[in-house]
């Protein structure tokens, strides 16, 4: 018991500490280069967040527990949302500019609708997974055609000095295997703890390992809020849901094809699409996300929880 607790505490601190780090050096980076924040959030610091997901997912699925696999994606979306931009919201409330509110949540919202019809015949293969590498491609050559920050008037890249570049980069590097190692040791724990409780393998992906693998992502938008960072909070929830589907889910349709739980269309799948909506209104209309929507989304988010347990 000592010893879980232990483990436990690491994955705490190296979580808090790797998000920090992190946060820092992408932050710096796109000022040096003049690039979007938001598309630093969308990219480099979701896929980092996005790790924990993709090796949970892959494992899980090799090892027959496809309930895990899907089922982390699934709450990992909606925690995204629910609990790790809520809480950002609360620490300090969070704008969304406008061609986010225009373009990539839209976006993710159509990826999340798309995956949904894709698991209808209750499996995920190897077409299913080529259709959603497809469109992370076309998210990815997107970002990389307007990473250009055209309100800000810096230098160009090549005027920076090599050595703050090297830090950024090292810090980045740094920050993502803090993350790794933290989100490891979370969730090694928290299964084992679930297991002992006899929960359902589907309960335990989308609750607890769900929880677990998506504490990179609640480390790293909490600290970017409370710095101000707000593109890279909002990048982070969006992109990291983007890759948790279209890379984490293609890949394991691709490597590893798998069955998906009937039940999951009752409640699971329609409640990730609804939680993506009501953030696409949220922004719309607030263009941002105030404290009563972080402490609505916080709610929401029990309300997930508590019914995927019940059902």
């Amino acid at each position: 018991m000592f010893t879980q607790s232990f483990m436990l505490l690491t994955g705490l601190v190296l979580l808090y500490f790797g998000s920090s780090i992190l946060v820092e050096g992408a932050a710096s980076t796109a000022v040096m280069f003049a690039v979007r924040p938001v598309i630093i959030g969308l990219t480099i610091v979701s896929l980092a967040t996005s790790a924990p997901e993709l090796l949970v997912s892959l494992v899980a699925a090799y090892k027959g527990s496809g309930g895990i696999s899907i089922g982390n994606i699934l709450g990992s979306n909606v925690i995204n949302i629910a609990l790790v931009l809520g809480v950002s919201a609360v620490i300090r409330p969070v704008p969304i500019s406008r061609q986010v509110v225009r373009i990539e949540i839209p976006y993710m919202i159509f990826i999340s609708v798309v995956f949904w019809v894709l698991c209808m015949d209750s499996n995920i293969n190897r077409i299913d997974g080529i259709v959603l590498i497809f469109f992370l491609s076309v998210f990815l050559i997107y970002g990389f055609l307007t990473a250009k920050d055209k309100s800000n008037g810096q230098t160009p890249p090549m005027d920076r000095p090599l050595k703050q570049l090297l830090k950024n980069l090292f810090f980045i590097v740094l920050g993502i295997i803090m993350l790794s190692l933290g989100a490891n040791f979370v969730v090694k724990e928290a299964i084992v703890i679930a297991s002992q409780m006899g929960l359902s393998q589907t309960f335990i992906g989308i609750s607890v390992v769900a929880l677990g693998t998506s504490l990179p992502e609640l480390a790293t938008s909490a600290v970017a809020a409370a710095r101000g960072e707000s593109d890279i909070s909002v990048g982070n929830v969006v992109g990291s849901n983007l890759f948790n589907i279209c890379l984490v889910m293609g890949v394991v349709g691709l490597f590893n094809p798998m069955s998906i739980d009937p039940s999951l269309h009752g409640f699971e799948f329609p409640f990730m699409i609804f939680i993506c909506f009501v953030l696409g209104i949220m922004a719309f209309i607030k263009k941002g996300v105030n404290k009563p929507g972080g402490i609505l989304f916080i709610l929401l988010f029990f309300i997930y929880i508590i019914v995927s347990y019940i059902k």
